[in-house]
Parts: C-alpha cells; structure tokens; sequence
C-alpha cells in the first residue's frame, strides 16, 4: 500500500470537510479569480455548506474531484480540483486556487505535482489539462513546470469586463 498518494513533507491534499466551509467560501468569492474562470455570482455559506453535506467525493458519479490543499499543521492554504472528468478518454482538467497569503511559496507547485502523480499512478488517467487565461503567466510557469505543454491558444474563449480575452489549452499526456 502507498501512503504518500496525496501528501509530501509540507502539504497533503484531501477531501474537503465541513470545517472548510470558510476557505471555501474565501476562495469561491474572491473576486480576483473570476476572470480565470467560469464564476458569474458569489456563493452563500448555506451553498457551500450543502455542497459539502452532499458530495460523496465520488469522481465516477461526479465527475470532480475537488481537494484541499493543507499544510501538514493542518492550515487550509487553497483548493485544487479534477473537474470535467472523463471515464472513456480517461482525462480530466485540473483547476487550482490558493489564497493570497500562500501564493508565490511554492504550495501550488507542490499541489500540482501531488495531483499529478496520484492522477497518473493510482487513478491510471492518461491526460490532465487546463486553460489558462495568456495573461497568467504564473499559472503558465506552474503548469510548465509540472510537465504541461501548450497544445493550442482558443480565442477570445472567456470574457470579462474588458471584452473577450484568449486562453492557452495546456495537456500533460
């Protein structure tokens, strides 16, 4: 049995639990992130809380798996997710969120890697991939750096106050 699946020597990744109700409503509402992604409306605690009540953490029935990313003292630092999973091509996009606080200390790397193995060798998944906004350089150097490569530029594929922007579709095969 391997223990290590989804820890190292600073952080672990796990199921989100009702006592992440608070990060979770931190990460979801921050404002910042929505250009990234696909938020419209902030979220309610009674949301989350529901969320979290009624997630069976269950990638086959989901199609997500969503994580928190922990310090091993057991401080929540951000979420990182297996979303749009695909049983019969056997891939799933990953998203990630760290606080602000934690950003640019080497926790998402850490979480990306993490993932990554455990996505290869316990879950057998043959692609992950992410879209990433061309202007998120950081997001670009982390995916890079976890041995993503920049597939394809979709354009003008999300938008936000300023009008239609491109994103790089990145895949680790």
């Amino acid at each position: 049995m391997h223990s290590t699946w989804l820890k190292d020597d600073i952080i672990k990744l796990r199921a989100p639990e009702p006592e992440d109700l608070e990060l979770m409503f931190a990460m979801e509402n921050d404002t910042s992130l929505w250009c990234a992604g696909n938020a419209t409306l902030p979220y309610s605690r009674y949301t989350l809380r529901s969320y979290l009540e009624q997630s069976r953490q269950d990638l086959l029935a989901e199609r997500q798996a969503r994580f928190v990313i922990e310090f091993v003292d057991g401080t929540g630092a951000g979420m990182i997710d297996l979303a749009d999973f695909d049983p019969i091509n056997s891939r799933a996009e990953v998203c990630i969120g760290i606080l602000g606080k934690y950003r640019d200390k080497g926790i998402a790397t850490r979480a990306l890697q993490l993932l990554c193995h455990y996505a290869e060798k316990k879950l057998h998944l043959h692609q992950l991939y992410a879209y990433i906004p061309v202007w998120n350089d950081t997001s670009r150097k982390l995916f890079a750096k976890a041995g993503f490569k920049e597939s394809a530029i979709l354009k003008e594929w999300q938008r936000c106050e300023d009008g239609y922007f491109d994103v790089i579709l990145v895949q680790k095969i």
